[in-house]
Parts: C-alpha cells; structure tokens; sequence
C-alpha cells in the first residue's frame, strides 16, 4: 500500500505542532503557512468572486485572518467579521497584519464564499446562541460554505456535532493533519469536498490513538507469470440456509483476485454461473481438500442448530477466515488463532461486543476493543468504515458512493475481501483493498444498482487499482 496520513486527535494534534515548535518553528510562522496553504484553496473555489471570513477569538480565527489578508493581496474582494477579539498572541497578531476591514457584527453582507474560522478543532462544549445564529444568517446569504480546520461547533475526535442546526459546507480544509470528525459519522456528512493543508508535520507520526491513518489508494497486481488457478488461491464460500446471498458472495469473489472459488452449499443453486464450482457435499467432507487457501461462511448461513453445525465445522478447519452476516450472530466469544476477518455493520457490532463482554462509546472504539478480544481483525462497515486490527492498527476510508446502502453489498463485500484473503493477503491488507475495490465497482455500476450488478463490477474496478 503507498503510504498513509496520520488522523490525529485534539492531544495528538497539539504534541504534533509542539515538535515543531522544538525544532526551531514558532507559532506565527506556523499560522502563516497553515493560514495561505488554506487560502489556495479558497482562492480555487472562489474563482474572483466576492469572500466573507466569520474569524474566531483563537487561533483558527487567526488562521482566517492571515486567509483574508493573502486574498486581499491578491485583489479579491474580502470582508471580515469577527465578532469576538483575539484572545491568543498569534491571532492577535495575523489580525494586525491584515489591512482590509474588520467588522465587529454582522453587516449583512452578502457574497459567493463564506469561509468559517469562528471555532476550530479544540472546541468541547457548545458555544453561545449568538454565536450560532451569526453563523446560520452568514451561511444562507452565501453560496459556498468553506470551513477551516473542522466545521465550528464539531467535536474533532468525537465526530459529532455540539450544537444543532449547523450549515453543511461545500469544502472542509483540515490543517496539518486529518481528524477523526473529517471521516467519522454523523459530522463527515457535513464536511462536504475535504483538503488537507501540509504544515510540516511528519507523515510517520505516531497518531496517538490506534495509530490511526487515512487509507490510501492501493496498488494491485495481475496474477505472475508462471501462476495457475491454485497458486492464485482456492477460496470456500461455506453458505446455508439463504442460497443468496452465500451465491453473491462467490461471485464477488470470483472477480477478487482468487484463482478458485468454490461454493459449498446443502442447495443446487440452478442460477450459479458455469464457471462457479457448486459442492453441495457435507461441509465436513467439502473442506478436506487441502488446497484451499481462505474460507468465508456467513451470508445466507441462517441461525438454526444446522447453521450453528456449519460454522462450528468453519471454525475447526483453521483456515484464514472471512465471518460475515449470520455467523456473526451466530458467533460466541471466541479467540482466533488464524488470520480472521471479522465484517459486522453496527448492529451486528453492538451485539459481537456484548457477546465478547467489551464495551466502547463509539464505533471506532467498540471495532478496536472487539479486535483485541478476539485477536481478529475488524471490519465496522458503513457510511464511515473503519478498521482494526488486534495490535491497534487502525484505518479510516473516504466515503463510498451512498448508494451502497442497499440489500446484499456486504455480501458483495465479504466475498471481495475473502478472495483477497486466498489470494495471499493478510486479513487487515485483504480487508482494506476490499474496501476499495467494493467503493470501485459501485462507482462503476452507477445509480440505483443491486447488488448482483455490483458483483459484476468488481472485475472492472480490479481493473483500475493495477
């Protein structure tokens, strides 16, 4: 995988800007080049058109103002209102330097860009209604909404909103480094377009918490040379009572990178494609073959006695393992001694953290506690996926088309990842290419697609990542 951005928190954010501070940086200079790296971007999205500033007491209304003063340099028609006074040196300072105008209150001005500088990330507590009605007038009189570092009124490692009724915004510019609100619902939904700002922070930081990171393209490769269909990997998709689901999953599969896919069902699934290898012999008996490099079992697996026989049988054969749907519910506490994928979406999460006895306040936090339990990897799947391994490795994805909500993508999923798995990945790498490779193909496959046609898109999307 090429390499990744660390997502810091509020603490880590702050020790990050503090060794830059040792190394002979100070606090102007960093507001400086936070403050212009930002205003490229306002200057793109503004494109000569009138820009409003809304500048906060701290430093990221200090951050707005040197933004303002390297607009106005460049001719562009900028006003700004800051309705409290600087309350740190720095801000202070970059307000000084900025010879435009400075209203106190709300002129009510009207223009094309309004950019947000009130609060920045250190923000835990809700601020005053005044403040918040200034902010919601100034959002309806502009067309663009752009926010500097998180949206005011965001909790930055939470990723949830403080206050209600806050604007959606066009662009939000994270400065220096990602935080957990840019990717984490319900605040990601309103960041809109999001830009990161390099201010000088190393890229190989430790994040503080997880060693978290965002996760960035990754780079596939065709079969070798001298590959044939088993060297590639044989993959077993164990399905059960829902011949489906299990049927999308291998056929997902099947474009994934595996060599071989065979589905082990009870059913004859008349509607299998020639090329999928259907072996509806005891599942005992099925997985005996030595050859198989990953097994997945859970969609369409079903909750009775039968299923619970099923996984019980997928458990023992200690292959790599991809548990998704049923088996998750099925799942008891357990800890893994092969490499393990564990899929759940929030439901399914809430209740593997309540079958393995660990709690967590928010989904990141209840992935990563599931993962140490369990020593398997995990996969929290959603409008903000993250994943976790057992030593606390953790990625945060862009988000997906929304149109992924819908019946069978986690089969879809499953059965990408499971094929990454044979093919020779370790679960946390199968699972992070299976992420995108899934967003891919539903790019690919357009609007309003079910989840058949998204299966079919996988080969497509595998296409582009080589």
């Amino acid at each position: 995988m090429p390499a990744t951005e660390p997502i810091l928190t509020v603490a880590g954010m702050r020790a990050a800007e503090q060794a830059l501070v040792d190394a002979g940086r100070d606090v102007d200079s960093l507001m400086q080049v936070a403050g212009r790296g930002a205003a490229e971007w306002v200057w793109r999205l503004a494109a000569g058109r009138p820009v409003t500033l809304l500048c906060g007491p701290g430093n990221n209304g200090g951050d707005g103002y040197v933004i303002a003063r390297t607009l106005h340099e460049r001719g562009l028609d900028v006003a700004v209102v800051a309705p409290l006074p600087p309350a740190t040196g720095a801000a202070g300072r970059a307000r000084a330097a900025f010879a435009g105008r400075v209203d106190g209150a709300d002129s009510g001005r009207r223009g094309t860009v309004l950019v947000d500088c009130l609060f920045g990330s250190g923000l835990t507590r809700p601020f005053s209604p005044d403040l918040t009605c200034l902010l919601d007038q100034m959002a309806r009189r502009h067309d663009l909404l752009v926010a500097v570092d998180v949206p005011s009124g965001v909790d930055s490692d939470r990723g949830v909103p403080l206050n209600a009724g806050l604007p959606a915004f066009d662009l939000t510019i994270a400065l220096g480094a990602w935080k957990f609100a840019h990717w984490t619902m319900p605040a990601a939904a309103m960041m809109g377009a999001r830009r990161l700002v390099d201010i000088g922070i190393d890229p190989g930081i430790d994040a503080g918490q997880a060693s978290a990171r965002l996760s960035s393209r990754p780079r596939l490769r065709a079969p070798a040379a001298d590959a044939h269909k088993y060297r590639r990997g044989l993959l077993a998709v164990a399905g059960g009572a829902m011949p489906g689901a299990a049927l999308l999953a291998a056929v997902a599969a099947q474009h994934g990178g595996a060599g071989y896919v065979k589905l082990l069902s009870p059913h004859s699934h008349p509607a299998a494609p020639p090329s999928l290898v259907v072996d509806e012999r005891p599942l005992e008996e099925a997985l005996a073959d030595a050859r198989f490099t990953a097994l997945l079992t859970g969609p369409g697996l079903g909750r009775d006695e039968t299923a619970k026989a099923r996984l019980a049988c997928a458990l023992a054969r200690g292959l790599p393992l991809v548990l998704d749907a049923d088996a998750l519910a099925l799942l008891e506490r357990h800890v893994f001694g092969q490499e393990t994928l564990l899929t759940p979406h929030e439901g399914e999460l809430d209740g593997l953290c309540r079958a393995f006895g660990v709690e967590g306040t928010s989904k990141r936090e209840k992935a990563c506690a599931l993962a140490r339990a369990s020593q398997a990897v995990v996969l929290a799947k959603g409008p903000d996926t993250c994943l976790c391994a057992p030593d606390g490795t953790l990625r945060l994805f862009p988000p997906g088309p929304s149109w992924l909500a819908t019946a069978g993508t986690g089969d879809v999923l499953a059965g990408i990842a499971a094929s990454r798995m044979a093919s020779g990945e370790s679960a946390f790498a199968a699972a992070e290419q299976a992420v995108w490779l899934h967003h891919e193909a539903a790019l690919i496959a357009g609007q309003a697609f079910t989840a058949d046609q998204l299966a079919q898109a996988v080969k497509g999307a595998y296409a582009r990542f080589l």
